[in-house]
């Protein structure tokens, strides 16, 4: 199996680009992205920016840790892409990413004690699946040549 870090990095951009969290309220659906909330009812996008500086007042203390997510995240794409221009420490990218695929289980579980909600935890699965795929192997092969 190829594990480059130009197809690492291709899977720290896939993992960012899946619905994290999926979650269904009634027949609407809301998607939890890296980038932001898309609600279909009505259809809009709302980026993180704009979710926790705009509406800071009323958000849920449980959404908070999806706000952590993407810090994390975004600091495993900056490593990924490190690793294609110049060298990654390919445990700080697979700590980032451990750790904004655990940052959503608070959000699938504070969605699902909602009455008429569902949440489905795609994110916590891609990106622990990409940390065990792409960077267990990376990690181990890296602490075997030593």
């Amino acid at each position: 199996m190829d594990h480059s870090p130009r197809r690492r990095l291709l899977a720290v951009v896939v993992a960012g680009l899946i619905p994290w969290t999926v979650v269904l309220i009634g027949a609407e659906l809301t998607l939890v992205f890296s980038f932001g909330l898309f609600n279909t009812n009505p259809p809009e996008l709302l980026s993180v920016y704009s979710y926790f500086v705009r509406f800071t007042d009323a958000l849920p203390q449980f959404i908070e840790s999806w706000g952590s997510g993407v810090l994390l995240y975004a600091l495993a794409l900056i490593s990924a892409v490190t690793g294609v221009v110049w060298r990654e420490d390919v445990r700080i990218t697979a700590l980032a990413l451990a750790g904004a695929g655990l940052t959503q289980l608070p959000v699938f579980l504070g969605f699902n004690r909602r009455l008429n909600y569902a949440a489905v935890p795609v994110g916590s699965i891609v990106l622990l699946a990409v940390v065990w795929w792409y960077y267990l192997p990376a990690i181990r092969s890296d602490t075997a040549t030593r």
